[in-house]
């Protein structure tokens, strides 16, 4: 079955996530990283300067989707106010999921 973007929930896709909020120095990217393997994704989750984290999760569609959902469901450490997606093709050459 496809989604609107013509993209089945087994193709692998590259998941851009920017979490704002309370989300530095909280065991954030730690929580992320724990949730990406969990799924089988793999990525990083970095501080940027201006206080936002960054996810970069590529996987199946549906794994990605699930970490989406996770991100702000209000159960990670830390306040989420907010979650920007942005979905793009898979690019590879990333091994595990790692906190940058």
């Amino acid at each position: 079955m496809r989604d609107h973007g013509g993209v089945t929930s087994v193709d692998n896709v590259r998941l851009t996530a920017w979490v704002r909020g309370r989300v530095q120095g909280v065991g954030f990217r730690w929580w992320t990283r724990s949730r990406a393997l969990e799924l089988g994704l793999t990525g990083w989750a970095a501080n940027l300067a201006d206080g936002r984290v960054e996810v970069v999760a590529e996987g199946p569609k549906d794994a990605c989707d699930r970490l989406l959902d996770v991100l702000g469901s209000g159960k990670s450490p830390g306040a989420v106010e907010s979650v920007t997606p942005r979905w793009s093709e898979a690019k590879g050459g990333v091994a595990g999921f790692v906190e940058r």
